[in-house]
This record gives structure tokens, C-alpha cells and sequence, in this order.
């Protein structure tokens, strides 16, 4: 991904208010972020546990969705769940169903899309293998580095293509 400033991140959002994206918790870290590592930038609001942000490059133009995170409880440290962006594993929480209103008259009436996703939004991290999934191993493959960045980067196209309609 590209670095991308504030005002870049603001302006990409399609499903929810100008004002609502004005107001919306923007990392303080930009400079800092790996970005050549980086398939989208995800992120928690720190006073709002529930509400996580995403901005991908779809076709040359930044896509910002809003989504609302379920807590990611635990249910035991023996269970598992698995992101559907980037099919790491995680125990103890570490996925969280998160949902987005999907845009247009579909998001007017209501409708939203959802994913199980990492609750740190690191998809891009675990997928090139630079952070690891807190209480597990990883699922052994036999896909090269580039053919999971691959994989990753269609699953969250079609996450974007589904919210975007």
C-alpha cells in the first residue's frame, strides 16, 4: 500500500457521513507504519472499542468502509477462530465478527455486510508472517509468501466489492 495521509483517509470513506468521517479517530502513527507491508490500513478506535476502520486501494482509489466490531470475546483459550481475510487463526478473541452498512439505497435501508476479521486488523502482518497469532501455531501450507499476499488481497476485494455493491 501506499502511504496516505489524513486528509487521504477522511476523504476515502463510502459508507458513512462526511461529519461522521470528520469526527472518526484517525491513527497518530501514520509515518511510522509499515505501508510496503501493509494491504490496508485497519485500525480500533481507542474510546470506541466497537467502531474499527479499514482504507484499501480498490482499483487505484482509496476505499474507506466503517465497521462495527462485536467484543471478540473469549470463549476458552482451547477454541479457535480463524479471520476470513487472511485465514489466520487466533484463541482467546482474536477474531471479532465486524460488520459494515453497505452503501447506497441498500445502506439506507439498513443492510450491512459482515466478516470475521483479526481484531487488530494485522491481516497484512500475519499474512507475511512479520506478527504471529497470540496462543497458536500457524496452519502449515504449502503456499508461497506471494501466493498468500495473493489470497489475502482477494478476500478483502471481495469484502470491499460486497460493501460497496
Amino acid at each position: 500500500m501506499r502511504p496516505i495521509t489524513e486528509r487521504d483517509i477522511r476523504a476515502s470513506f463510502v459508507n458513512c457521513s462526511k461529519g461522521e468521517a470528520k469526527r472518526l479517530d484517525v491513527p497518530k502513527d501514520l509515518a511510522d507504519l509499515p505501508w510496503e507491508d501493509l494491504d490496508f490500513l485497519g485500525w480500533r478506535d481507542p474510546g470506541a472499542p466497537e467502531r474499527a476502520y479499514l482504507v484499501a486501494e480498490r482499483e487505484s482509489v482509496l476505499v474507506g468502509i466503517a465497521l462495527r466490531a462485536t467484543s471478540g470475546a473469549s470463549r476458552g483459550f482451547t477454541s479457535r477462530s480463524m479471520c476470513s481475510l487472511c485465514l489466520t487463526t487466533h484463541t482467546s478473541g482474536g477474531v471479532a465478527l465486524m460488520t459494515a452498512r453497505r452503501t447506497g439505497e441498500a445502506g439506507r435501508q439498513g443492510n450491512s455486510v459482515g466478516q470475521y476479521l483479526c481484531t487488530d486488523l494485522a491481516c497484512s502482518l500475519y499474512t507475511r508472517g512479520k506478527k504471529k497469532a497470540a496462543g497458536g501455531a500457524a496452519i502449515d501450507e504449502s503456499l508461497t509468501p506471494e501466493e498468500k499476499v495473493a489470497r489475502t488481497q482477494a478476500n478483502l476485494h471481495s469484502f470491499l466489492d460486497n460493501v460497496i455493491g
